[in-house]
């Protein structure tokens, strides 16, 4: 999703970049389809040139899975609290999301600091959907039959406008909808939720960027892409060093 991507950070965005001149659109294609499936895939999704290092993906399978299920214990609250507002993912109609920008409905009041505008101080769980109803990303396991988190959201590697815009003014803890039209999300710039101009909607959940969850999320994100690499016949931790 270009520089205000929801899901990927600033490193995850370099090498996704290093991987697109290696490897071309084949590899860009694979790899979008083991992000939206939450990092299950299988040495069959690489390319038929790329040699694969089994028992590397299976180390690393293996180092991935207990991560996620170290983060998906540690955020067992969160979750059960987000959940509760899963019902809340609704059709809405396209044209009128798209006539009245970004609109704003608190689901639950937070009681900690006021998000800061660059996102320093805030991580978020979130769902997106399209007007039919679709999900098209969120931080859970599985967008249709959801039983954990999968991951977070570091809100200060760059987000679409319309999520800045809609955040603002929310307290750490709050939870909230966002409904935003084509023009702050992405326009004609990007192909979403079946074709470009179409609006979207969050809801989204804040919590404050601190550790232990700051330092989990950033190593089951570590983890995640190392896997990813392994995929691909590639090693994360020497990429890491040209970076």
């Amino acid at each position: 999703m270009e520089e205000k991507e929801l899901k990927t950070s600033g490193k995850q965005r370099f090498f996704i970049i290093l991987i697109a001149i290696i490897m071309l659109g084949s590899i860009i294609a694979s790899y979008a389809a083991i992000v939206i499936n939450g990092g299950k895939s299988s040495a069959t999704d690489t390319s038929e040139n790329v040699e694969v290092d089994e028992e590397k993906v299976a180390e690393l399978t293996e180092a991935y899975e207990e991560k996620l299920d170290e983060f998906s214990k540690a955020t067992k609250s969160d979750y059960d609290e987000f959940i509760k507002y899963k019902s809340e993912i609704k059709a809405y109609n396209e044209t009128s999301a798209n006539e009245n920008g970004v609109q704003k409905r608190d689901l639950k009041s937070g009681s900690g600091a006021t998000v800061a505008e660059d996102g320093s101080n805030y991580l978020a769980y979130y769902v997106g959907w399209c007007a039919d109803e679709s999900v098209f990303d969120s931080s859970f396991d599985d967008n249709d039959n959801p039983t954990k988190f999968g991951k977070i959201l570091d809100p200060a590697l760059g987000m679409i406008d319309g999520w800045n815009m809609g955040v603002e003014g929310m307290k750490i803890g709050g939870i909230r909808e966002v409904t935003v039209s084509q023009e702050y999300a992405y326009g004609d710039s990007m192909e979403i939720c079946g074709g470009y101009k179409k609006p979207l909607k969050f809801i989204i959940m804040t919590v404050a960027k601190e550790d232990p969850l700051k330092s989990l999320a950033s190593e089951l994100d570590t983890a995640f892409m190392k896997l990813q690499y392994a995929y691909y016949g590639m090693d994360y931790d020497e990429a890491a060093e040209d970076e």
